[in-house]
């Protein structure tokens, strides 16, 4: 989660916005933002649906998908993966000869970086709505999503977020859709893998005080309990520190089994090392998706064992992952970091939204979306409840061996 990926697809096919582009040129009184465009061009197609005149397209010629992701600082590696995975089918789907109502569209990815960070968040969704985006994917961070969730909202385009907190999708707004299972599950496997799959006499259970990170701990804590385990340790941190030598002592002296943790990468690696200075390191870890990286492999064999859940399912575990596999690593000559696959997925999803609706129009496109069963290229389908719920999502648990994680379990209930 710390290393950007960056690659390019298909130079001069996609015409495509880099992160921190910051506010859309604008040349002139006579400029436009994308609303007063797509009103203006719809009234004059109006206006030209006379006698002789019906082959007026409403359809424009491009049509934008945003992304908004952290595309710098330590998450920087997750959102340029997500970022990819958009134009890695926004490019496929261009070459294909996209079309809309019969109409040649040219699909255009607006890329905006949100830095992880709630404020810039609202600012970067300002940004995608005055652009002209018919949907976005993002945010990566659920507090970034839930705040920048009524801006999209309040212009009927739909947002399609990998941000796990239930409250994205309790908000009640009509265009929220969530491509992966919600904390609620999660917490449970956490909770439940920690309690019976790690037997300890006793637990700590910590979080980096985000709404992801305390949500998710909190529920991992009652299931531990739930299963008559003993939580000695619940302690909240921000999401920069790296201290840990007092946590280390408090460790030791409790004498914590397993550590059950939503606390990022590299904050857990600086914990190891906190642990490995007062010589206690036969404990097992368990952290929630923001743990399952490639930088956290550095851990391996530092304690007595390295677990992750995540609902973020990996691309080689569906039939078709390898196809895509190959694909993305032609194009970004690296493998994927995180979610990609999903964020690949979510753009052929709205490409058929937007077919469907035969429009451009964000609203039409989020009422598709809300009955479809979309062809998803690796995951296979993806589909929402009536809350923008991701109807088949399931949380697995992945354990460290051998310089990589590899899948020990997999449920959709827990």
């Amino acid at each position: 989660m710390t290393t950007a990926q960056r690659g390019t697809v298909g130079q001069g096919v996609v015409a495509q916005r880099e992160a921190g582009a910051g506010t859309e040129r604008r040349h002139g009184a006579a400029a436009w933002s994308g609303l007063a465009r797509r009103s203006v061009l719809a009234g004059a197609c109006a206006v030209a649906l006379g006698p002789g005149l019906a082959g007026c397209s409403r359809v424009p010629d491009t049509i934008k998908i945003g992304v908004a992701q952290p595309l710098s600082g330590p998450l920087a590696a997750l959102g340029q993966d997500m970022l990819n995975g958009v134009r890695l089918a926004v490019d496929e789907l261009n070459q294909s000869g996209f079309k809309v109502d019969g109409k040649r569209v040219a699909l255009e990815v607006v890329a905006q970086d949100d830095r992880a960070d709630a404020a810039t968040g609202k600012t970067v969704a300002q940004q995608l709505v005055e652009s002209g985006v018919v949907a976005v994917i993002g945010h990566l961070n659920s507090g970034v999503s839930i705040e920048a969730a009524p801006i999209y909202a309040a212009q009927g385009i739909p947002q399609l977020a990998i941000s796990t907190h239930p409250r994205f999708t309790e908000l009640g707004l009509p265009g929220t859709f969530r491509l992966v299972a919600n904390d609620n599950l999660q917490s449970r496997a956490m909770g439940s893998f920690a309690a019976t799959q790690l037997a300890a006499n006793a637990y700590a259970v910590l979080d980096d005080g985000t709404p992801y990170g305390k949500g998710l701990a909190d529920g991992a804590a009652q299931q531990i309990e739930a299963e008559k385990r003993r939580v000695a340790v619940r302690q909240s941190f921000d999401d920069q520190t790296t201290d840990f030598k007092a946590l280390a002592a408090r460790l030791q002296q409790e004498r914590v089994g397993v550590i059950v943790s939503t606390l990022n990468d590299f904050q857990v690696l600086a914990l190891i090392d906190a642990l490995a200075q007062v010589n206690y390191t036969g404990v097992s870890i368990l952290g929630g998706d923001t743990i399952k990286t490639t930088d956290m492999l550095r851990g391996d064999r530092k304690v007595a064992a390295i677990y992750a859940t995540s609902p973020v399912l990996e691309a080689r575990e569906f039939v078709t992952g390898r196809q895509f596999l190959d694909r993305y690593d032609r194009a970004f000559k690296k493998a994927p970091a995180y979610g990609g696959h999903y964020s690949y997925d979510a753009t052929y999803v709205i490409s058929a939204a937007i077919q469907q609706a035969k429009s451009a129009d964000p609203k039409a496109i989020a009422k598709v979306l809300h009955g479809i069963n979309g062809y998803a290229p690796v995951t296979g389908t993806m589909k929402w409840d009536e809350k923008g719920e991701q109807r088949y999502g399931a949380v697995g648990v992945y354990g460290m061996r051998a310089g990589q994680w590899e899948l020990r379990m997999r449920s959709d209930r827990w």
